[in-house]
């Protein structure tokens, strides 16, 4: 199925203002029970879009688009969108925020393990780092969309509600940054342990000893590991064992703050930090959310509005710091045997959960494509990348069949459940699913079709972006309530119990950012190739040749319909040279009609000249 990403983009709009608004006020979504997870993806859906796609803001409304307009009219007219928007966010602080702290309770996201026992509402509440790291990109969207809209309206109940939500904002975002920062574990073990047995495994791939696997580890992260030594301070405690070489470990997020986590000064009024109950365990998980989330903090956006403040800044490059390192981290596991990498042993092996799934191939595989994308990688990389990609597509039977009671279908419904490890001491043990598998793999695919610039990758990236959105697109709810939003799993895969009324905010803001980044994707250059830039420059050059023979040809006063051509000929072959080095296949098609037309004027000047002609 082709993407086309404005089309797709104002289908959701409309569904989601459908959904969220009655008669321009903000509706309420009751259906599952309260989650700052879930409220934070349903604005997302609107906010993300507006803020990064000029076509599509809101905070101008002399901006704002007719057909934009009318896929948002149960939120108001023109002017009134923005204002309900302003609304809709302020109501979202005030419902996360506990005695001026602001929150990021889990939810109804987190299940009970013992099915007879029911989570404490003290679990309910606690932090996930889903939320801290939607909370970031949400933050971020609404104080650029404040800091436009502020200066659009002139309503001083506008203006009084716009100063109080950015107030809140900020707040609520040192708040995640600081709770990012103490999420963040580093996991340090033997090689004789259960965990060291699972990695030596997994790095080894059977060509490897134990010992070897270590001399191997010690050499490629003995920077690494000094980085992480001297340079962490902020929210983690390093364990002295760390300095040990003999010594694996592991580093990304846990699911929510860490166990006896230090907490991070801040001069921000964000209330007292709350203990960490997770044990210090990486997840694979939640370190990918945290990944997407702190990479909106030093996005080109935001340096340019300038919406972080000194505080915030000092946060994000702690933060930064180990986006770098843990991208650096996994991205060196994955590839860890050039011959053949970890990553292409599918299906992946969890050392502190111990699960396997195609789910954690597709992770570790979404943290390389960080790392390409921040490296710009080699083509060999993409490459190798991309026939991953494929291979998870085929095995999650997006392009395959599925067979006669295929347990593929779990990892699309319910999902891959993870145990949250140190849960159970407020209450029964807790469990997260994630049924994101299709939309997440899109999203990866098209990250890497708009770094590539191999011709023959770029075809076959867009080939599967294709496949994967067709698939994505086909679940949406058909009708009722959520009709047009996400997610009737049963529509591509009818072995399932589930048939699709309650909608998911996670899948449907997953392809509200997939389909963004589409969007970016075909707003970027075209792929040039070195060889038609070649013959475009030489046709060019013949061309110009051409064109001055004619010039110097006498016509006469009569023949005005020879001096149009030649003027037609001349601007066409100054686009030519303009796009020459950008666009050098158009530039190409250009000179060769060019070529053709200069061919019919030089053969009816040579028949003029001939006598009897």
């Amino acid at each position: 199925m082709e993407i086309k990403p404005r089309q797709h983009l104002l289908d959701i709009w409309q569904a989601v203002a459908r959904y969220s608004f009655d008669d321009g006020e903000w509706a309420g979504d009751e259906s599952s029970g309260e989650s700052s997870v879930a409220d934070a993806e349903r604005l997302l859906c609107l906010l993300y879009p507006a803020t990064e796609l000029p076509l599509f803001r809101l905070d101008d409304p002399d901006m704002t688009q007719n057909d934009v307009q009318q896929a948002l009219k149960p939120a108001g007219g023109r002017l009134e969108i923005p204002a309900n928007l302003v609304k809709a966010a302020a109501e979202f602080m005030r419902t996360h925020t506990d005695d001026k702290r602001p929150t990021f309770a889990g939810g109804h996201y987190f299940k009970s393990q013992d099915k007879e026992q029911d989570l404490t509402e003290e679990q309910r509440q606690l932090g996930v780092v889903d939320s801290f790291s939607l909370s970031i990109t949400l933050c971020l969207a609404l104080l650029g969309f404040l800091k436009v809209y502020g200066s659009k309206t002139r309503r001083g109940d506008t203006q009084e509600a716009i100063q109080d939500l950015r107030i809140a904002t900020s707040n609520r975002l040192t708040a995640a940054m600081v709770s990012l920062l103490r999420s963040f574990t580093v996991s340090v073990y033997d090689t004789d342990s259960s965990q060291g047995q699972t990695l030596c495994k997994l790095l080894g791939q059977g060509q490897l000893s134990q010992r070897q696997t270590l001399a191997r580890f010690q050499q490629r992260f003995q920077s690494l590991r000094a980085a992480i030594v001297d340079s962490f301070v902020l929210g983690v405690d390093v364990q002295e064992a760390l300095r040990d070489e003999n010594q694996l470990f592991e580093c990304g997020w846990a699911w929510s703050l860490v166990r006896d986590s230090p907490e991070v000064e801040t001069e921000a009024p964000i209330g007292p930090q709350p203990p960490g109950v997770a044990d210090p365990v990486p997840y694979l998980y939640f370190t990918v959310v945290a990944l997407d989330g702190i990479e909106d903090l030093f996005s080109d956006r935001t340096l340019t509005l300038g919406l972080l403040n000194p505080e915030q800044q000092r946060l994000a490059e702690a933060l930064r710091l180990r986006w770098e390192i843990t991208q650096q981290y996994w991205s060196g596991i994955a590839r860890f045997d050039h011959d053949r990498w970890p990553l292409e042993d599918i299906p992946w092996r969890t050392t502190g959960q111990r699960l396997e799934s195609e789910y954690f191939s597709l992770s570790v595989a979404a943290i390389l494509v960080h790392d390409l994308l921040r490296r710009r990688a080699t083509d060999d990389d993409l490459t190798r990348t991309v026939g991953v990609m494929e291979r998870l597509a085929d095995r999650g039977r997006i392009t395959s069949r599925m067979t006669r009671d295929d347990p593929m279908v779990r990892l699309h419904d319910p999902g891959v459940t993870l145990p949250l490890q140190g849960s159970d001491t407020l209450g029964p043990p807790m469990d997260w699913t994630m049924n994101d598998f299709s939309t997440q793999l899109l999203k990866r695919t098209v990250q890497l079709r708009t770094l590539s610039r191999n011709l023959s990758a770029h075809e076959r990236l867009l080939t599967l972006a294709e496949v994967v959105f067709g698939h994505v697109w086909r679940r949406r709810i058909p009708d009722g309530e959520g009709g047009g939003l996400w997610d009737n799993v049963r529509a591509v895969y009818p072995e399932t119990a589930r048939t699709g009324g309650q909608v998911s905010w996670t899948i449907t803001e997953r392809v509200t950012e997939a389909v963004v980044k589409a969007h970016k994707m075909y707003w970027a250059p075209p792929l040039r190739s070195a060889e038609l830039t070649v013959l475009a420059r030489a046709s060019i050059s013949e061309a110009t040749h051409l064109f001055g023979v004619e010039l110097m040809t006498p016509s006469s006063a009569s023949d005005g319909q020879r001096g149009t051509q030649l003027r037609r000929i001349e601007g066409t072959l100054r686009r030519a040279r303009a796009l020459v080095d950008e666009q050098p296949s158009t530039a190409y098609a250009l000179t060769l009609d060019l070529l053709v037309q200069l061919d019919e004027l030089t053969r009816a000047r040579e028949a003029a000249t001939i006598p009897g002609a």
